[in-house]
């Protein structure tokens, strides 16, 4: 790892937390600073409104003079998940690539693509209806991704109105559960109307 590829993502880290991007947070894995994860807070008035979107960086080891790859992990509806995205700062294009661009420039750059409908490789086609669903389940499953939990503390806390559904979905399995579950005597009943039965075949063909 190149000295120069750490300072200048170690500057960039200490001016993203002197001015931070707006929908946007970064934190660089502690164990590898050129792997850095990122989440995007769905815009208001989009379809990714309340969403919120997991995704990493993964900057060679001669950055700034070339370009990282992008690749999101939450489910999104624009973007595929775990799969390199084609754009102008990825790693797809290292001949449009500036070495003058910063994070925070490429997480604008992705940030405002995600707002478009241009294709690229990566991209996907969904319904606004689908992508306010994906929105809604997106705490919930990055949640559910350890490396999300360890560096974004603060965004893996359910709300309230997650924390009240999440408790009423619970509430309705378990009684839903209770409702199938046999008592101990409907249990002994049953045995004992199968003996009985049991023991009245045998006699009827002893008979």
């Amino acid at each position: 790892m190149c000295k120069p590829c750490v300072m200048r993502l170690q500057k960039e880290y200490h001016r993203l937390k002197r001015e931070p991007v707006e929908n946007i947070v970064a934190e660089p894995r502690p164990s590898n600073i050129l792997e850095w994860h990122f989440v995007i807070s769905g815009p208001t008035s989009t379809p990714y409104e309340g969403g919120q979107y997991h995704g990493v960086l993964k900057f060679p080891s001669d950055y700034p003079y070339k370009p990282p790859s992008i690749m999101m992990l939450t489910p999104n509806g624009r973007f595929e998940t775990n799969k390199r995205l084609c754009l102008s700062m990825s790693d797809f294009h290292p001949e449009t690539w500036v070495p003058a661009w910063s994070v925070a420039s490429i997480l604008n750059g992705v940030l405002s693509f995600m707002l478009e409908s241009t294709p690229t490789v990566g991209s996907i086609e969904r319904s606004s209806a689908e992508r306010r669903k994906l929105a809604k389940r997106s705490r919930a499953f990055n949640r559910k991704t350890s490396i999300f939990v360890e560096l974004f503390p603060e965004l893996a806390q359910p709300d309230d109105d997650e924390e009240e559904a999440e408790t009423e979905a619970e509430m309705n399995a378990n009684a839903e559960a209770e409702q199938w579950r046999p008592t101990l005597s409907t249990v002994v009943a049953a045995s004992l109307c199968i003996a009985a039965a049991a023991i009245a075949i045998a006699q009827y063909g002893s008979g």
